[in-house]
């Protein structure tokens, strides 16, 4: 039996110290920030609170989930989210799939990558995005959030990329079954390249989650999505669009409701992840081709 050195226990000892004190570093603000939106006024407002509640209480949360424009803009992004990871994900898939083969089977296959590539190093600008938005008459609608966003280029490198380290095995088989290409992307391709279509799912969902400017810029604001009413909100300190009276506003902290939106608006990712976790280590290619 093979026994590990004391220098290699060391090692993993120390290893493990450092991932833990990371994973912690990373954890401590997500437990103050719900401490925050949990304590008291006093407590919140003289910045006395740490990583335990003061002055427990839940009327930040009863204030924000009562608001209509916050419960308003929750489902916008709700809806932006879920339309633009299905569609941009499924362009992704369908771009990235003849992209990832060999020049003898697809020619062109260079130069419409280079046409791609292109579109990452020079753009039109705000100004000319906006007039097209105008003439589309797209303003103020969940198309004029997706459809610039629709097509990352980086994905579907990633995307190819991954493809093309797949056995060609897999699709020689396919094809010998009599399987077409949509066949063998959807049957073959798809299947094995879980885990990276998972990964780019979740930055696609976090980028539409995290997007702010677009809403203000496109978006009247009864249809703003959550991260524009966070921003106008905690950053601009304008709490009018939480349509609160004074008398409401004197009971509650500033921070406890800033803290309380905040972790609201972050707990559907932290809630996802876990689950989209085991894609990211699970190698399922992994035996797929017999010798």
């Amino acid at each position: 039996m093979y026994h590990k050195s004391p220098s290699y226990r060391a090692a993993y000892v120390l290893i493990l110290a450092f991932l833990g004190l990371l994973a912690l570093l990373c954890l401590l603000p997500a437990v103050h920030l719900l401490a925050v939106s949990l304590s008291g006024k006093a407590p919140a407002s003289a910045n006395l609170v740490t990583l335990w509640p003061m002055d427990f209480t839940w009327a930040s949360y009863q204030k924000t989930l009562s608001n209509e424009n916050f419960l308003r803009s929750l489902w916008n992004t709700a809806e932006r989210v879920l339309l633009g990871v299905g569609l941009g994900m499924m362009l992704t898939v369908v771009t990235a799939y003849p992209l990832s083969k060999d020049d003898r089977i697809f020619p062109q296959r260079s130069r419409y990558i280079w046409f791609f590539v292109v579109t990452m190093l020079f753009s039109g600008g705000l100004v000319p995005n906006y007039i097209l938005i105008r003439m589309l008459h797209l303003t103020d609608t969940v198309w004029a959030l997706l459809l610039p966003l629709l097509v990352n280029v980086w994905n579907i490198l990633l995307l190819l990329n991954f493809f093309r380290t797949l056995p060609k095995e897999l699709e020689e088989a396919a094809l010998i079954d009599g399987a077409g290409h949509w066949r063998t992307l959807f049957s073959v391709y798809v299947p094995v390249s879980l885990p990276a279509i998972v990964t780019l799912s979740l930055f696609t969902m976090v980028t539409h989650w995290n997007s702010w400017f677009d809403g203000m810029i496109y978006m009247k604001q009864a249809n703003w999505p959550l991260a524009t009413l966070l921003q106008s909100i905690i950053v601009q300190v304008d709490f009018t669009k939480l349509a609160a009276n004074p008398a409401e506003l004197s009971q509650l902290s500033d921070r406890s409701l800033k803290a309380s939106q905040i972790f609201i608006g972050a707990l559907p990712v932290l809630l996802l992840y876990p689950f989209l976790q085991r894609y990211f280590v699970k190698g399922v290619v992994i035996g797929a081709v017999k010798e």
